[in-house]
């Protein structure tokens, strides 16, 4: 099976398979494992893409500081915040286009 070309722009609705933790959006509810499920179209998918491409970047971010400056001018509680609100601001898209199925879920993890 090949992959289909993506359109930013394209305005139609579809479901998406959501693993936060892999970072991945999968359009194959069978093509690995996933945690939630969304509906979005090419706009908000390229949002989203942007938001965890920007979380595996402070992941990214965060090992390094630590590992080449363990006393370096940012603080643990600096850090984790901004790794905070973006995981908050990464579940409240998921919520706003989930199933109903994903928003119970999201409520039952108290993230929001």
């Amino acid at each position: 099976m090949g992959i289909e070309p993506f359109d930013v722009d394209d305005e139609q609705v579809r479901t998406y398979y959501v693993s936060v933790q892999a970072g991945q959006i999968l359009e194959d509810s069978e093509a690995a494992a996933y945690e939630l499920a969304v509906r979005l179209n090419g706009r908000e998918r390229v949002k989203l893409r942007e938001l965890l491409d920007e979380l595996s970047s402070m992941d990214e971010a965060q090992m390094f500081h630590f590992s080449s400056s363990p006393f370096g001018a940012a603080s643990d509680a600096e850090i984790n915040a901004g790794y905070d609100g973006l995981i908050r601001l990464i579940y409240r898209k998921l919520y706003e286009h989930g199933t109903e199925e994903t928003k119970r879920h999201i409520e039952t993890m108290g993230i929001l």
